[in-house]
């Protein structure tokens, strides 16, 4: 299952239902909670929910359409809709304003099936930036207020309807309590400021004018919005993993006003502490990078996958290219002259221009990721390619 591919919500919904042998219904609870554990909630996705698909193979980006789907299918299955799942959530986000024109754009231009329909919307909720080259440049990529489309999904198949009015004040009702605790600390640290950037980016309407903390929370009441919303104060609360004077009064007001327990304020308060923790290295926030150190590793990262992915055909590709090869063997014991990198770069176009998803290094600046394909290459060549290449057991 290749979620960066057209078809990817269909497989994965076979993959599913492949691997269950008895029907298996979570809570809500249940579904919420492991929402946190993959990191869906905290806008960093690094596992599938309940281990639904194996995920060795796929980006955070890929990840986090994987787990959206997932969760509106078991919301849709604890609601026990009778609507056909990919039609409804289709419908669903027609409703939105944000789709309209994009839906009905669509359906002109001939993507007729719900499928089809589906992966379009999900792909542009989805990232904060659309352009290849640029996202590589920016550490944050994947929008971090998608569970507000969750919750929205949820009260659509409660009423049969959901407005976009009733997204404004949800999204509102958020931005001005993680503001409002954010508003605490009178110096920013360099995660309270990428924070920021994060919500900023991920905020689906702009221009409003910010509300007041008293006129927000009374329009919280679903169950899931009150978690959601502690856990995203948490988070702005984590910077210096000592929630202080201020800040506890924060919660604990919060806490009273949504009517939560103070095991549930402790539980947020612990998990996002967990998680971070255990995943510190795998967090973007959590990261000090520059602009090129986050381009070489999420450039790294995607040209990795291309190649995973296509090794097979790339490597007959490869190895029937004569002269590419010879060239690209003697680049691990010799520099190569400009005019000897400017065949390999000519050559590895012309095979890249026959394998269709590797037709990214084809636009505008893909020039800029062949030195990392070339660094990967030899994992798919043989042996003898490298003389320096140790086998696993050999590094161990």
């Amino acid at each position: 299952m290749n979620p960066s591919a057209k078809g990817w919500i269909k497989k994965l919904l076979a993959e599913y239902h492949s691997k269950e042998t008895t029907p298996v219904t979570y809570s809500l609870d249940d579904l919420y909670n492991e929402l946190k554990v993959c990191g869906f909630v905290y806008g960093t996705n690094l596992k599938a929910i309940f281990d639904i698909v194996e995920d060795t193979d796929l980006t955070h980006e890929e990840l986090c359409k994987t787990n959206m789907i997932l969760s509106f299918y078991f919301i849709h299955k604890s609601y026990g809709s009778e609507r056909v799942f990919v039609d409804s959530v289709t419908d669903f986000y027609n409703i939105i304003d944000d789709f309209k024109s994009s839906f009905f754009q669509e359906l002109f231009l001939g993507k007729k099936k719900s499928y089809d329909l589906l992966e379009s919307m999900i792909n542009k909720r989805i990232a904060i930036d659309d352009n290849v080259i640029t996202k590589n440049f920016n550490y944050l990529i994947t929008n971090t207020l998608l569970f507000v489309d969750v919750l929205a999904y949820e009260k659509y198949l409660q009423s049969g309807e959901v407005t976009d009015q009733y997204l404004r004040d949800l999204e509102a009702t958020i931005e001005t309590i993680i503001f409002a605790a954010l508003d605490l600390k009178t110096e920013k640290t360099k995660y309270d400021k990428s924070l920021i950037k994060l919500f900023e980016s991920s905020f689906r309407y702009d221009h409003r004018e910010r509300l007041s903390y008293e006129e927000v929370i009374k329009n919280v009441s679903n169950q899931l919005t009150k978690y959601y919303i502690v856990d995203l104060v948490c988070m702005t609360f984590w910077t210096d993993k000592i929630i202080d004077d201020d800040e506890h009064a924060f919660l604990e007001r919060l806490g009273n006003d949504l009517q939560l327990t103070n095991e549930d304020l402790m539980k947020a308060s612990a998990d996002i502490v967990t998680f971070y923790t255990e995943h510190k290295d795998e967090v973007a926030l959590l990261k000090s990078r520059n602009m090129i150190q986050s381009f070489y590793e999420n450039s790294s990262n995607m040209v990795k996958k291309l190649i995973n992915r296509n090794k097979k055909r790339l490597g007959t590709e490869l190895y029937e290219s004569k002269e590419l090869m010879i060239l690209l063997t003697q680049s691990t014991t010799r520099s190569l002259s400009d005019e000897e990198q400017k065949r390999v770069k000519e050559q590895l176009l012309d095979i890249f221009k026959s394998i269709p998803s590797l037709a990214i290094f084809m636009l505008p600046g893909g020039m800029l990721l062949l030195p990392i394909v070339i660094k990967y290459i030899p994992n798919i060549l043989p042996s003898g390619f490298d003389d320096n290449r140790l086998d696993e057991e050999e590094e161990e």
